[in-house]
């Protein structure tokens, strides 16, 4: 399993994710439902800054959005053969929960990371998406607010691919570090575990190896 977890875009060590590559010139999914609330010029603006990114690194990135594949797991499954990294913007965590459900993207990836076929990276929601549960983040992402072609349901379970709820801008100049504040505390309040980033930092698993960078 290789996993590259930033608080905020690419973090201060982006060459840690490209690490995780291994020397491959894979395509590179980018994935922005998270921020599917929003206007579709500005996410469009902001995938185009992430392939600018990656294209500077060698790396040729496309938009993959998962609402074309609600009630596809298989050709969505077929689609994500093409990449070697998933990468995942941030937004709302339960509006990207609500994507990765209704596309079978939740199942696909727990089987791609399993067999080492694909690397998952992104931040923000993209981390937390992988916690074992949401609790505590609607503190901080608007867990009912659905935008149109989703399930209204909330997700309150997350991957369970770590074993830590994932915290992003923790005592960040970021416009939620407060309300991140109270997310923290609803955690520790309750018994739930939990591991809080700095923007500039990114949790790194690389099979057994664990390290935060940044």
């Amino acid at each position: 399993m290789r996993l590259y977890l930033s608080s905020y875009k690419f973090g201060n060590k982006p060459e840690k994710l490209f690490e995780l590559l291994r020397g491959k010139k894979v395509k590179i999914a980018v994935i922005t439902n998270a921020a599917d609330l929003f206007p579709e010029g500005g996410i469009k603006e902001r995938f185009n800054d992430d392939a600018t990114f990656f294209a500077l690194h060698g790396y040729k990135a496309e938009r993959l959005d998962l609402r074309d594949y609600f009630g596809k797991q298989e050709e969505l499954s077929r689609k994500l053969g093409e990449y070697g990294l998933a990468w995942i913007r941030g937004a709302n965590v339960f509006v990207l929960r609500r994507a990765m459900a209704q596309s079978g993207f939740d199942k696909i990836l727990n089987e791609k990371l399993k067999d080492d076929s694909i690397v998952y990276g992104g931040y923000s929601a993209g981390g937390c998406v992988l916690s074992p549960t949401l609790r505590g983040l609607e503190l901080v992402d608007d867990a009912q607010s659905v935008p149109e072609g989703y399930s209204s349901e909330i997700i309150w379970d997350g991957l369970g691919i770590i074993p830590e709820v994932f915290v992003p801008h923790f005592k960040s100049d970021h416009p939620e570090s407060e309300m991140v504040n109270e997310s923290v505390e609803f955690l520790a309040k309750n018994g739930i575990p939990y591991k809080t980033l700095h923007d500039g930092e990114a949790i790194v698993i690389n099979g057994d190896n664990e390290e935060l960078v940044g």
